[in-house]
């Protein structure tokens, strides 16, 4: 069975050490778990290192220790002509407003990328009903295939260890 790939979004990197959201940090430490043991094909991009890079020096560097845990592969992004149109459709489109564009070219890299998922805690810009039926609409115009975008709970589905 194919695994599946799925793009991370720097908020679910974040709560990997979020002790602030004890909760949110134990499912996305399970979701690694699953991840170090290869269940899932993981994509990240150049602005998850740079959101990562704007972390306080304790922070970026727990991330940048969890991230030498797991294989995965970077989209670039920055200046990339396709991932602009992408994130500019989203835009125009009325899905999120320029303010939200780095959740844009978010997304640009999970679509570009092949992703079967975009993985995030971001409720208000990504994991809601107006953007997920937004990006369906954007991956159809384009011609990418569907994706879809869950909370890491609702990912693995609760699972427990």
């Amino acid at each position: 069975m194919k695994k599946l790939r799925l793009y991370l979004d720097t908020s679910v990197i974040s709560h990997l050490d979020q002790q602030d959201a004890p909760e949110r940090m134990a499912e996305t430490r399970k979701l690694w778990e699953k991840i170090k043991a290869g269940e899932y094909e993981v994509v990240l991009s150049d602005v998850d290192f740079l959101e990562i890079g704007k972390c306080n020096d304790a922070k970026r560097n727990t991330l940048l220790d969890y991230l030498k845990e797991i294989e995965y592969t970077v989209v670039e992004v920055q200046g990339d002509e396709q991932a602009a149109r992408i994130a500019s459709r989203i835009i125009d489109l009325g899905i999120l407003r320029q303010k939200s564009f780095d959740d844009c070219q978010h997304i640009a890299a999970a679509i570009m990328s092949g992703s079967d998922v975009i993985v995030s805690w971001n409720f208000r810009h990504m994991v809601n009903i107006r953007t997920i039926k937004g990006v369906r609409a954007v991956t159809a115009l384009e011609g990418y295939k569907d994706i879809l975008i869950l909370d890491p709970f609702s990912l693995i589905g609760g699972e427990t260890e």
